[in-house]
């Protein structure tokens, strides 16, 4: 079986490719002066003071709970419709992932469930701006505040989407940005952290680079063995380290990400109009109040009396696409019900997660896609979607 369109392919030019060469001509490889920059321009975009770059989101939504002095023993509200990465970071510093379910229309954490859900346990809450569509901010934050606990804006999907008209990630005590290839820009694996305070920017620079002092393991100070204080570590840190090469990239990207979110909302608009007619889809908004999407996937669920007709209908739907050299994406399945994580939660009523993620189905969406790629993926799944639908 041959693949022709595939779900997600990166978008990278010769601009691009000249900066990653340019890097690759120097003996500054790590820490040097590519990360301060991709620092700098981060932050500058997002209007908060500083960014520190990291090696993927997860790896920053875990420098983010540490940060933040999240321990054992404490819980951590997330969605559980959310790739596993939000919960796998509350593992790993120890805490309690508890599952709140979702909002129907947005696919984001729904601010009644979540204030519902804290207890004399609960320190913090991580609110995932879920493919692209920003959560609603004012009212968590709220919720927050007025029960003196953190919030994290997991926001890897979701780079240049605005609420209210500011950018998400600007919300929250600290946000997590992703920059895997199938995202709106990437430097191949990466990530970031926004932060509003320099001290917690520090801490996180430290933790970074195995625990150093923040100071000295800002970027431009690359140690060697020839530095005493290259082997001072004030803490137990990670090897979390963004490369020069995955900076440069990355700033070239961003120097794009107007042009890219543009052509991102133009595909998914044409996806709107080719799929408008088709009774057994649910499409997602296009537009919502208060929002601006940053368009990471598109996402479209099989209608409730199409689903409804047996279990495995999505299976055979993704099959019969893959039959005409379509990918697609079961885009998510909820957390709590994943082998690793069953044992761990428990019997848990997320009923609106349950049902939505049991119909969704994500369909080939990258900067380059082409209106004919799109007619022809809009052409094999109508013709799918009534096959299915007579079985």
């Amino acid at each position: 079986m041959t693949i022709g369109i595939p779900l997600s392919a990166p978008d990278i030019g010769e601009a691009e490719i000249e900066a990653v060469t340019a890097v690759m001509r120097t003996n500054r490889l790590s820490l040097g002066p590519e990360l301060g920059a991709f620092e700098a321009e981060m932050a500058a975009y997002h209007a908060v003071p500083e960014a520190v770059a990291v090696s993927s989101g997860t790896a920053g939504l875990h420098l983010a709970l540490m940060a933040l002095g999240i321990r054992p023993g404490a819980e951590v509200i997330v969605p559980s419709f959310a790739f596993v990465a939000v919960a796998n970071a509350v593992a790993y510093v120890g805490a309690t992932a508890a599952f709140v379910e979702i909002d129907p229309v947005t696919l984001n954490l729904d601010p009644a469930r979540v204030e519902q859900a804290i207890t004399p346990r609960t320190r913090a809450i991580v609110v995932v701006h879920t493919f692209g569509v920003p959560a609603e901010m004012d009212r968590i934050v709220t919720i927050a505040r007025a029960h003196g606990l953190a919030v994290i804006e997991d926001a890897c999907e979701a780079l240049g989407a605005e609420y209210d008209g500011r950018k998400v990630g600007g919300f929250g005590d600290l946000a997590v940005f992703g920059f895997y290839p199938n995202k709106q820009i990437t430097t191949g694996e990466g990530g970031c952290v926004l932060t509003r305070d320099r001290a917690m920017a520090e801490r996180l620079r430290g933790l970074r680079n195995q625990g150093r002092p923040g100071t000295k393991a800002a970027a431009g100070t690359a140690g060697d063995g020839g530095r005493a204080d290259w082997f001072e570590h004030d803490e137990v840190g990670y090897n979390y380290r963004l490369s020069e090469l995955a900076c440069a990239l990355g700033r070239v990207q961003l120097s794009r990400i107007g042009e890219i979110l543009v052509r991102r909302r133009m595909v998914a608009k044409r996806y709107d109009a080719l799929l408008g007619g088709i009774a057994e889809l649910e499409l997602p908004p296009i537009d919502l109040p208060r929002r601006s999407i940053s368009w990471f996937v598109y996402v479209v669920r099989l209608a409730s009396h199409v689903a409804g007709a047996g279990p495995g209908v999505r299976d055979r739907v993704q099959q019969e696409m893959a039959a005409h050299g379509i990918a697609t994406g079961r885009y998510f399945a909820p957390i709590h019900l994943q082998p690793a994580w069953r044992d761990r939660c428990g019997e848990m009523n997320l009923v609106s997660t349950e049902s939505i993620a049991c119909r969704t189905l994500a369909l080939p969406f990258f900067n380059r896609i082409t209106s004919n790629q799109q007619e022809e993926v809009a052409e094999a799944f109508a013709k799918v979607l009534g096959e299915c639908k007579r079985l």
